[in-house]
């Protein structure tokens, strides 16, 4: 996608005022006057690179450097730092080296058009991925089959996926099996169980016997906390309600003409119903499993290995934008971007009380959850076991499961914590041991060293 800033949102927020070498009026200017022919692109990336991180070890503390840049501004900045620096060499070295390491530059990432795809989006909007010399192009795709087809087929080196689909792809469940990975968990909690406004006074799921859910897709997140919630609940899923299979896009027209009596979805549309005012919100998904993965950043295998060095670039750079969109100060100018056509097309209203967690929730109340949807990209693994009990709970998988090494197999958790160490991020230390992360679905603690006792324990099960 094209569009018109792409230059890091740090130099964007202290306003231009020049290039960084001081002699031309902007760094358009600059870049026609310095750059070779056929590179300019890459170079402005490779200067934007090196100035942040020159001045983000000068000034590691955000608060401090910002007050710097305000004072003196970025030009006198980054001309005074390269009077005893070597800001151009450095420059130049990455111009000729880091970038020429890359195997492949110019990537095609799919996307959904839906608030998990913020880190994604944060990526090519803020120019994280440009930082690190790569030419990505972020792809609206049209539905979960499509991804998993295109990503099978080559068309996508990544794409947002729904966090079970890599499990799903690697095992052969619903496709032919094909080594998938998932390199991050793009975001946690961020769906809701939204019910018909003919419902209000129906919020006992053991009286919804008979009724017809829409969820996203069969190996989804969203599929398996309904069968959860219900099964709880004492409603068997597949003998005592419809589940069917509905693009997110197409449920609220679903809800509004009957065709279904609610649905698990992932927002911005479980809001967009209370704004379009024919659904209300029965229950946030993090009110059955605080932190659970919705959405997942999949690469395959063959990616990995053949392009090495553009994977740990387009790594960085996602978990970078990640980071900005786990900021709560970036919240509300999140929902601005993300409400643009080219990416969700939705009310920046909508997205904003998503993202605060500040919403209405269609029975006359204002709810404020702060952590309605949140960006945690670490890909557990005992996220990943809980997402096979439930594939082989339902019959989605049959027979006996290598948990344990599937689960390292296909999340990349290692990866993704060391590459966030080197970023300067947190990693907690479970991460680092066994990378088990403490589980609690609807009061029921979920041991991941044992997933088949807790499987067994379900009464309501397919298998």
């Amino acid at each position: 996608m094209n569009h018109e800033d792409r230059s890091p949102p740090f130099f964007r927020a202290i306003g231009r005022g020049g290039c960084a070498c001081g002699r031309h009026a902007s760094v358009a200017d600059h870049e026609r006057a310095t750059a070779p022919e056929g590179r300019p692109d890459t170079l402005t990336r490779s200067r934007e690179a090196i100035e942040s991180a020159v001045l983000r070890a000068l000034f590691p503390r955000a608060a401090p450097r910002r007050r710097f840049l305000q004072a003196v501004g970025r030009t006198t900045a980054l001309a005074a730092i390269g009077s005893v620096l070597p800001i151009a060499t450095l420059q130049a070295a990455l111009a000729d080296d880091k970038l020429g390491t890359l195997e492949k530059r110019e990537l095609n990432v799919g996307f959904l058009p839906i608030t998990c795809a913020t880190p994604l989006i944060v990526a090519d909007n803020q120019g994280y991925w440009a930082k690190q010399g790569l030419a990505v192009s972020l792809q609206k795709v049209g539905g979960w089959a499509l991804v998993r087809d295109r990503m099978l087929n080559r068309e996508l080196d990544a794409s947002h996926m729904l966090a079970p689909m890599p499990l799903a792809i690697s095992l052969g469940a619903g496709s032919q099996p094909q080594p998938a990975r998932v390199a991050t968990i793009q975001n946690v909690n961020g769906q809701a169980i939204v019910l018909a406004l003919r419902h209000k006074d129906n919020r006992d799921p053991r009286n919804w016997k008979g009724f017809r859910f829409a969820i996203p897709f069969d190996y989804s997140m969203h599929n398996f906390l309904l069968r959860y919630y219900l099964a709880e609940h004492g409603i068997d899923p597949d003998r005592d309600v419809q589940l069917r299979v509905t693009p997110p896009a197409e449920m609220i027209a679903n809800l509004r003409a009957g065709n279904i009596d609610g649905f698990l979805g992932p927002d911005p549309f479980n809001q967009r119903a209370v704004f379009d005012e024919v659904g209300f919100i029965h229950i946030l998904s993090k009110d059955i499993w605080d932190g659970h993965p919705c959405c997942a950043f999949s690469v395959s295998q063959n990616f990995i290995q053949q392009n090495p060095n553009s994977f740990a670039a387009l790594y960085r750079g996602t978990l970078e934008a990640a980071a900005s969109a786990r900021d709560s100060a970036n919240r509300m100018p999140l929902a601005k971007m993300l409400a643009a056509p080219g990416y969700l097309n939705q009310p920046e209203i909508v997205i904003r009380q998503v993202l605060t967690g500040t919403f209405a929730d269609g029975l006359g109340h204002v709810q404020r959850v702060a952590n309605r949807c949140d960006f945690e990209p670490l890909p557990w693994y005992s996220m990943a076991i809980w997402m096979m009990t439930q594939m082989k709970r339902w019959g989605y998988i049959k027979g006996d499961i290598d948990y344990q090494a599937l689960a390292h197999q296909v999340f990349l958790l290692t990866d993704a914590s060391n590459a966030m160490r080197q970023l300067g991020e947190h990693v907690p230390d479970a991460a680092r041991g066994s990378g088990f992360r403490p589980i609690t679905v609807m009061d029921r603690t979920f041991d991941a060293a044992h997933p088949d006792e807790y499987l067994n324990g379900f009464s309501i099960k397919r298998t």
